[in-house]
């Protein structure tokens, strides 16, 4: 098992949208909503792409106020109606273009459309990172099964912090100093 590797890795970000975020219990949805803040801020801090996908945005909603302003400029989500992302030509051809081979991924619900999309992208060849507490579902027994079968697959699973404190390898840099700040 490797660091992640900044020129190597991009993030993805799984429909984080409002009808599927409020019926996410407040204790799991705060947390996985300022952590994929804190993983964004740091891609873009590193200018790693970055990669949104929506899930039938027409009856679950958009993505969030706070995840689309976190991205920001050239904020341009993918939909899709498949579960896992790397069903989606859109974004099967997104994330090529990206030219990385290591994914990031955060977002909801862990045990279907993280989970099918983690798998469908091991068996295309990525190395794929999963911080659990930036991946939820509405069950914490969904979400318990869902890093499992996510770890047993061969991702990577750790915390945000865990990947974030990798992307920075340092302290006492400007990087440092600003993302430091999002992780008190």
């Amino acid at each position: 098992m490797d660091f992640i590797q900044r020129d190597k890795i991009s993030l993805v970000v799984i429909d984080i949208q409002e009808k599927l975020i409020n019926a996410i219990p407040e204790e799991r949805r705060e947390p996985t909503i300022r952590n994929s803040k804190i993983l964004i801020e740091t891609a873009k801090t590193f200018e790693i792409p970055i990669t949104v996908t929506e899930q039938y945005p027409k009856g679950l909603g958009l993505t969030i106020p706070e995840i689309k302003e976190a991205v920001g400029d050239g904020f341009k989500p993918i939909e899709k109606l498949v579960f896992s992302c790397a069903r989606s030509p859109e974004f099967k051809s997104a994330l090529k273009e990206t030219k990385k081979e290591e994914v990031l991924i955060c977002g909801i619900e862990t045990h279907v459309c993280v989970l099918q999309t983690v798998l469908d992208l091991i068996n295309d060849g990525y190395t794929v990172y999963v911080p659990a507490d930036g991946v939820t579902s509405r069950k914490e027994l969904d979400w318990e099964t869902g890093i499992k079968l996510i770890d047993k697959a061969g991702a990577i699973v750790g915390t945000t912090e865990t990947f974030v404190f990798q992307l920075l390898e340092r302290a006492g840099t400007e990087e440092f100093k600003k993302i430091s700040r999002l992780l008190k």
